[in-house]
């Protein structure tokens, strides 16, 4: 699994929770609104998850603040995937101490809370190490955050709920807010069951679950009610979704990306993060076929050696994943992939690197996601012996880095003179500057007037760089 991605579900409709806060959300107490601080660490589930989250407290009378020296509630959801992610939390929350020291010094209390994988992963040996939390709580958990805050302000020890709770936590949390956004993140699918040798995801998110049909068609119909136009579908594992749909069957993901697509308002779709082994004929043949779907493809292989893939149990030999490129390249042409790549797992050869790299040639990527391997708690390959050295590993990143880039520079200019569609997202940095995404996932700077926002203006590509592509608005 990767830094970056990440969803959870639920079958049925489900009654709300009474939460502790209903009460008092309904009545004007004449004191003002306590203010929440979310920071978000890691992945695109974590960000649908904060926000999530701050709806969920906007419902019981709390509103948002991006000032931590305002917050009367400060919530850090964690990533759990690389040691650095970790690392950052407590970092951050001696940051937060500093704050909650301050506030307190003139009578104002702060309840801390740490959310998501780290969470999870970690439970009470986050209060050993930092004391001033008051809350640990699991991603399974956050929809009874108004109970759990409730009980930290009133207990006299902290608070820790990272159980996995049957109860499905989407059938309790608030209907989406307006976003006035234009593209959103929607979780479909969370956890998985394929036990990467290197990966967390299983035992902080728990084993996979799809939400339905008719929950996540809700929810989309809600976000495009708000302005939203681009959807991404989030999950661990996405490409594994099975939820139940409206005849009552266990629905694929080209299924349901059908579905979605005929909701008026959605002109985008886009999914992440996939397993190669859960692409299935059905999903190859929605990219040729289902004009939103965007012609863009995350598949990760994460190493280029089957040696380092069985050792990884990642389930699948390079000849599969390269005739898999070869099938979904057949059915959409001209599909831009990208993928997420370790360097430097237990026992990786010179060679076996080497083997990556020749891969990287083979395939072409137009982004990746590349790391040096770090060793979890808990996961099969955290205890292996022959662990490399991080002087060689930082050697080869840094070769990897150098390549995807200049791939990633070579896609970039081939789209020079191109004219493509671009859905405008928000102002740029200059005045006068609005910034888009091309199909291709690919950030696009042009001049345009504040009412194209939102829109999909079609753009003539005259630059790029590594990382954006700028363009003039073609006149209508």
């Amino acid at each position: 699994m990767q830094d970056r991605l990440p969803a959870d579900s639920n079958d049925d409709d489900g009654a709300d929770l009474e939460s502790p806060f209903a009460a008092m959300s309904d009545v004007d107490t004449g004191q003002p609104a306590p203010k929440v601080f979310i920071k978000t660490f890691g992945c695109q589930m974590n960000v649908y998850d904060s926000e999530r989250m701050n709806e969920a407290l906007v419902a019981q009378g709390y509103s948002e603040t991006s000032a931590i020296e305002d917050a009367d509630l400060v919530i850090l959801n964690t990533c759990h995937i690389r040691e650095k992610a970790a690392e950052k939390v407590y970092s951050e929350l001696g940051r937060v101490r500093k704050v909650k020291d301050a506030r307190s010094a003139v009578g104002r209390e702060t309840v801390v809370a740490v959310a998501g994988c780290v969470a999870q992963a970690e439970g009470a040996e986050i209060i050993a190490r930092a004391p001033i939390v008051d809350l640990v709580v699991g991603p399974q958990s956050y929809h009874r955050l108004p109970e759990l805050i409730d009980q930290a302000k009133t207990c006299s020890k902290s608070v820790v709920d990272t159980a996995f709770p049957e109860e499905k936590k989407f059938a309790h949390l608030p209907e989406r807010a307006p976003s006035h956004r234009v593209t959103a993140f929607l979780t479909v699918q969370e956890g998985c069951d394929k036990f990467c040798t290197f990966c967390v995801v299983p035992y902080t998110r728990g084993m996979e679950y799809s939400r339905s049909v008719a929950d996540v068609a809700s929810e989309a119909r809600k976000l495009t009610a708000g302005g939203v136009r681009e959807i991404t579908l989030l999950g661990q594992n996405v490409n594994a979704y099975h939820g139940q749909g409206p005849d009552g069957a266990s629905w694929s993901l080209a299924q349901l990306i059908r579905h979605l697509a005929q909701i008026d308002g959605i002109e985008r779709l886009r999914y992440t993060t996939s397993h190669p082994c859960d692409m299935s004929d059905d999903l190859i043949e929605a990219h040729g076929e289902e004009e939103k779907l965007m012609p863009y493809l995350h598949l990760p292989f994460q190493a280029g050696s089957d040696r380092i893939l069985a050792a990884m149990n990642r389930k699948h030999t390079i000849k599969e994943y390269v005739d898999l490129v070869a099938r979904i390249r057949a059915a959409r042409p001209g599909i831009a992939l990208s993928t997420d790549i370790i360097v430097g797992f237990p026992g990786e050869t010179e060679a076996e690197f080497e083997e990556t790299i020749a891969l990287i040639l083979e395939v072409g990527f137009a982004q990746a996601y590349s790391f040096k391997y770090s060793a979890r708690p808990g996961t099969q390959a955290g205890k292996l012996d022959d662990q490399v050295p991080d002087v060689v590993k930082t050697d080869r990143l840094l070769r990897l880095q150098e390549l995807l880039d200049r791939q990633q520079s070579a896609f970039n200019a081939h789209c020079v003179g191109q004219t493509l569609p671009v859905l405008f997202e928000k102002p740029g940095r200059r005045p006068g500057q609005l910034v888009g995404r091309s199909p291709y996932l690919q950030a696009v700077h042009a001049e345009a007037a504040p009412e194209v926002l939102g829109q999909i203006r079609p753009v003539e590509i005259s630059g790029c760089g590594t990382n954006s592509l700028a363009g003039v608005i073609c006149p209508a």
